[in-house]
């Protein structure tokens, strides 16, 4: 007999639940994210203390979501690497590598936009 199949919004219920269990694993675990995330708290902070304009918050909010996204990308590609060839190998080594270089292009321009928000508000 065939089980009935769960409604899309049990699924999508569901696909919730497990993205937010893998937010929370990246936060408890991973170093990387721990600090992105820590800097995204203080630019939140700082929003409010400058009180930043909707468009600088859209900024701002997507700038921070942009690099913990990438981050959590580059989190993942790292774990399949190394449960793919957990030995040294210089081509899994580039994989990291081009992975963690999509998280410095995240990182520069989520940083080109605080400092476009922010300086004309300190100085």
């Amino acid at each position: 007999m065939q089980q009935p199949k769960e409604s899309f919004f049990i699924n999508r219920l569901k696909g919730a639940g497990y993205a937010l269990k893998g937010a929370l694993i990246l936060i408890k675990t991973e170093a990387s994210i721990q600090v992105q995330f820590s800097i995204g708290l203080l630019l939140i902070i700082a929003g409010f203390y400058f009180e930043i304009s909707t468009t600088e918050w859209i900024l701002q909010i997507f700038a921070i979501g942009m690099v913990m996204s990438i981050e959590g990308l580059n989190t993942a590609v790292e774990e399949i690497a190394d449960f793919i060839h957990p030995d040294f190998h210089h081509k899994i080594g580039l994989i990291k590598d081009i992975a963690a270089g999509a998280v410095f292009f995240a990182a520069a321009a989520a940083s080109i936009i605080g400092l476009l928000i922010y300086i004309p508000k300190i100085f």
